[in-house]
């Protein structure tokens, strides 16, 4: 019995036109596809099928919170997700699924799994780079973040006293040599 079975859409017996579909995906369904990214998640996927003659176009649409550890602090934080994507679904003589947008079933079939197009579009928007909002307002405080603030100052000081090293004048080294050559 497959573990996406829920995510099938038996597409054969649907009337030409619009089909609406709505899933709530959680830590479950990522589980499925031995991804644990996430400590939490709580999404709404909404999905459109449009069945037409000789062709289906199915529209995804997500919205909500994946629960994910900040990359500087390393502190949990829940993180909104959104994203769309359209998937054209066309029937052939053989299965290719090598282009992302364009699907093409062998004539025979009835059904489409697409619990792999759910998990690819939420996994995909996800930020590579993952900041809590808290550091980019300043409200975040961690011994994490007080040991950064705390790295940057003294480096910040060190750059500055080098640069003022840098600004004398030549002039002024032989002057303070006539001072100590006495």
């Amino acid at each position: 019995m497959s573990k996406t079975k829920e995510y099938v859409i038996p597409f054969v017996g649907l009337k030409l036109g619009k089909h609406k579909f709505e899933y709530q995906i959680n830590n479950a369904f990522f589980e499925i596809f031995d991804y644990n990214e996430f400590q939490n998640s709580d999404i709404k996927v909404n999905v459109v099928l449009d069945k037409q003659s000789n062709l289906l176009e199915i529209s995804f649409k997500h919205q909500g919170t994946v629960n994910v550890p900040c990359d500087l602090t390393s502190e949990d934080f829940d993180l909104p997700v959104k994203g769309k994507i359209k998937l054209i679904v066309r029937f052939g003589d053989t299965y290719n699924n090598d282009n992302e947008e364009l699907l093409i079933l062998p004539f025979g079939e009835f059904e489409i799994d697409i619990a792999q197009y759910i998990y690819e579009m939420i996994v995909l928007s996800i930020p590579l780079r993952r900041v809590h909002p808290g550091i980019k307002d300043g409200s975040l405080n961690t011994e994490a973040l007080n040991k950064l603030k705390e790295l940057t100052i003294k480096e910040q000081k060190k750059e500055k006293e080098e640069k003022e090293k840098e600004n004398i004048d030549p002039r002024w080294d032989k002057l303070k040599q006539l001072l100590t050559d006495k």
